[in-house]
């Protein structure tokens, strides 16, 4: 380092306090000095709604609730308000999100926040300079412009901006390595502290009741579903809980026998003493993200906050937490800091920014905030749990508070989520999570928070989980894997001449043609796919049609047959998709996605222990392994290992049963996901190796061989099949994504949705799914991008891949209705 770095450092580096720091001295940016009273009492024994924890999370819910005209909100906090991980955030608010649903969360925290004071009195140091995110590399530019692609078809404003404009809106930096920003205005900050208290003044305005410190010492079921909130100041019945604890959800959990997957992260940021060419500045300077250096710098006050996300090799886990829990009493302490773990950050932001170099820190931040493993929060009502909530595991809580504590009101008072969130579902995580994976997986998190965020991303860390497929060991070496709610599945199979392992990119890359390869092999001879990760549920009992035909928008299939039938929100939405099979009289097997599994199962045990259905469900997916056999050749093979009849009229499409395969049982279905002939073939999971093996050898004649899903994808789309998650979710109802066929408005029974749909068809829809061809040469659809039609977004995508049958791009999209003709002519916005 030169003499002038390592001079910089020396001031930028703050003196040496031991232990843990007392928040009074450290008390960052607006919090200082102020602290909230109140003295503890319940108040009342019974509530419709305990909110556990008051972070601004956890303030937000109980305002949201209240202001809905929820009675009887009570919020517990142990210690004081803001305690925790919200006291001492950097306060950042972005419009931004790479996903698509959480954007509409961000979009609600701005709005609210810049009339939050209006309606309650209370300043939130709410500051809106703007956002850039810098791109220093080629691929960074690809990435923005990928980001743009799906940032058309939202309302709020994101633009891709030249180095020029970069430079007009922040003059402080070095412009030798910027390429590009990605510029969304109306970002940027607000004092946590003041936005809280104001959340709890409107919560208290709207009759919520704020109640702490009153601490939580444990939590009891009541058969009716209720539940018995203990604390030292006596007990509360709460109809449901909502756990918004934050670093203490875990605990929280562990009273009813929950394992929440939450770990708490050192999260390191610096601010600045006033900086002479801060101070002459006319205008706020916008917040800035430098991606290659890892880390988000703001102006504070007339100096600057710098805050670094370290690799996953240096940050830091506070694990003794996991392990032994929240040391009793922290609340408001910090950590002490450690400027060697973030030096090379510190060097990446003086190239960037070089004022930084002659600056002297005034304070620095080294807190607690909760990780889960994948860094997105978990969010709803909680599988296995009656009337337990959660909203914990926030990275970034300060701008998820306000669109979040407005969600969850929304679903807990209409009884279905106002849009599709399931990548926060927090049943997207179960057994298979362990205390280690979590760690692994939060340090990995950590370390890519500003990683190039490639299509179709695989993050290794923390793999392979228990959670393998009997083929798994078989497989490993011959594929590329996916991960898939814990379980590893082929993507795609390796020959010799390939080039192997997984090399993302915004372009095809180096599975499009080995993807080909096995698209070929489906379609003009037969292939092994392992569709092990499918969730398996059976269902039997004295109420079980009765169940399943209100449960569902299709028929209840007959004995030996097999359907595809969808569950739907009160509201007609589709919650779900799934696979229904009657194996023999009242007794049925259901199957959805690898990644709906709990997040079904929920809504089934809810409408059965509502409505006091006489069933049993029993899930099956971890004892369970599905292969499946399709192509042209897919009954000659399987034909070989049974004395059973495949023929086209004995074994007919949509028919199930048992069979035996070389002396192997399996429960067979004819179907198949990839549109050709097909079955899919349900066993014991230790079975799976000799079925494999069995099925493969039966092959050789026919040229058998395995196939992944990407090449399983290029396939049901081809054949115009809809998948959950992408056509069809809580976004969508099943009349606009084409799905009349599965959908029986004249059956009998009154199912859940069947009012609204019936309402929905007689108003008329407004927009319909429509299928795309695509002129592209090096760059597929994926789903998510803008359509526009004469200057103007007029819809998007929800999935897409090159269809090596047609040689041409394909996509679904939804589109106005006026614009849905076949021969339309419409454009997609593909990397700009």
């Amino acid at each position: 380092m030169s003499a002038v770095l390592r001079g910089a450092l020396r001031r930028l580096r703050p003196p040496r306090r031991p232990g843990t720091l007392g928040a009074a001295a450290q008390r960052p940016l607006g919090a200082q000095g102020r602290k909230e009273t109140s003295s503890p009492s319940l108040g009342k024994d019974r509530a419709d709604t305990v909110v556990i924890g008051g972070g601004c999370v956890g303030v937000s819910l109980a305002y949201h609730l209240a202001k809905a005209g929820l009675k009887d909100v009570v919020l517990l906090e142990k210690s004081e308000l803001t305690a925790g991980s919200t006291w001492h955030a950097a306060g950042l608010t972005t419009y931004f999100h790479p996903g698509i649903n959480l954007k509409k969360i961000h979009a609600y925290s701005i709005k609210l926040y810049e009339k939050l004071e209006e309606e309650t009195g209370q300043p939130v140091g709410f500051h809106q300079p703007g956002s850039i995110r810098i791109a220093s590399t080629p691929t960074r530019v690809d990435e923005f412009k990928y980001q743009m692609t799906r940032a058309g078809w939202h309302p709020t404003e994101q633009y891709l901006i030249t180095p020029e404009k970069v430079q007009e809106l922040f003059p402080l930096l070095n412009m030798d390595k910027v390429l590009a920003g990605l510029y969304n205005p109306g970002d940027g900050h607000i004092d946590p502290y003041s936005l809280t208290m104001a959340l709890a003044a409107g919560a208290r305005k709207y009759g919520a009741q704020l109640n702490y410190p009153v601490q939580v010492t444990n939590l009891n079921s009541r058969s009716d579903g209720t539940w018995e909130v203990e604390t030292p100041l006596g007990i509360i019945q709460a109809k449901r809980i909502v756990n918004t604890a934050g670093f203490w959800a875990r605990d929280i959990g562990k009273m009813i026998g929950l394992q929440h997957p939450l770990i708490p992260v050192h999260h390191q940021y610096v601010v600045t003493s006033t900086i002479s060419e801060v101070k002459a500045l006319k205008t706020e300077l916008p917040v800035i993200r430098d991606l290659e250096g890892s880390y988000y710098l703001r102006q504070e006050r007339d100096g600057l906050l710098f805050g670094p996300y370290e690799s996953e090799e240096k940050m830091k886990l506070q694990e003794s937490w996991v392990t032994n829990g929240v040391p009793p009493g922290f609340g408001k302490e910090l950590f002490e800091s450690d400027l060697d773990r973030i030096m090379e950050h510190i060097e990446a932001a003086m190239e960037m920014v070089p004022i930084l170099r002659k600056a002297d820190i005034i304070n620095t931040i080294a807190g607690p905030i909760t990780y889960s493993p994948d860094i997105l929060p978990m969010v709803g009502p909680h599988q296995g749990v009656r009337n337990y909530w959660v909203a914990i595991g926030f990275g970034y809580g300060i701008i998820h508070a306000g669109g979040i504590g407005k969600y969850l009101s929304d679903w807990i008072l209409e009884g279905e989520p106002p849009f599709d969130l399931i990548e926060v579902d927090p049943n997207r995580y179960g057994k298979w999570t362990t205390t280690e994976y979590t760690a692994a997986k939060a340090k990995e998190s950590y370390g890519f928070n500003n990683i190039v965020g490639y299509p179709k991303e695989e993050r290794f860390a923390g793999r392979p989980t228990e959670r393998t497929s009997g083929l798994y060991d078989l497989l490993k070496s011959k594929c590329s894997m996916g991960f898939h709610a814990g379980w590893e599945q082929p993507h795609w199979f390796y020959k010799p001449g390939d080039e192997t392992g997984y090399k993302p990119s915004f372009r095809r890359t180096n599975w499009f043609d080995p993807v080909g390869r096995e698209y070929k092999q489906v379609m003009e001879k037969v292939g092994v796919i392992d569709l092990s990760p499918f969730g398996k549920f059976k269902v039997k009992g004295t109420d079980s049609v009765k169940l399943l035909d209100h449960l569902f928008a299709n028929v209840v299939p007959k004995v030996g047959s097999t359907n595809i039938s969808h569950m739907l929100t009160p509201r007609g939405k589709v919650y779900a998709e799934l696979t229904v099979s009657q194996l023999y009289p009242g007794e049925f097997m259901l199957v959805t996605g690898s990644g709906s599994e709990l997040h079904d199962l929920r809504w089934i045990e809810e409408k059965v222990t509502r409505d006091g259905y006489k069933v049993e469900i029993e899930n099956m997916t971890d004892e369970m392994g599905v292969l499946s056999v399709a192509g042209p050749y897919a009954r000659q093979v399987l034909q070989k290992l049974t004395n059973e009849d495949l023929s086209d009229t004995s074994f007919k499409f949509l028919q199930c049963r048992h069979l035996k395969l070389s002396n192997i049982a399996v429960t067979a279905i004819r179907i198949s996901y990839t549109g050709e002939l097909g079955w899919e073939l349900y066993h014991r999971k230790e079975d799976s190796v000799p079925l494999y093996s069995a099925i493969m050898e039966a092959g050789q004649k026919e040229g058998i061989d395995n196939f992944g899903t990407y090449a399983l994808n290029a396939l049901r789309l081809e054949k115009g099949f809809r998948a959950w998650g992408a056509e069809m979710n809580c976004d969508t109802n099943p009349l606009e994504a084409g799905l009349e066929y599965f959908v029986k408005l004249n059956k009998a029974a009154d199912f859940t949705g069947k009012q609204a749909l019936k309402q929905i068809k007689e108003k008329g829809l407004k927009r319909r799914l429509v299928y795309l061809i695509l002129e592209t040469d090096n760059v597929d659809p994926e789903g998510n991008e803008s359509v526009w039609h004469n200057g103007k977004v007029i819809g998007n995508t929800t999935s897409g891949c090159f269809s090596y049958g047609a040689q041409q791009s394909l996509a679904f999209a939804y589109v106005p209705m006026e614009l849905s003709k076949v021969g339309q002519k419409l454009e997609v916005e593909l990397l700009d």
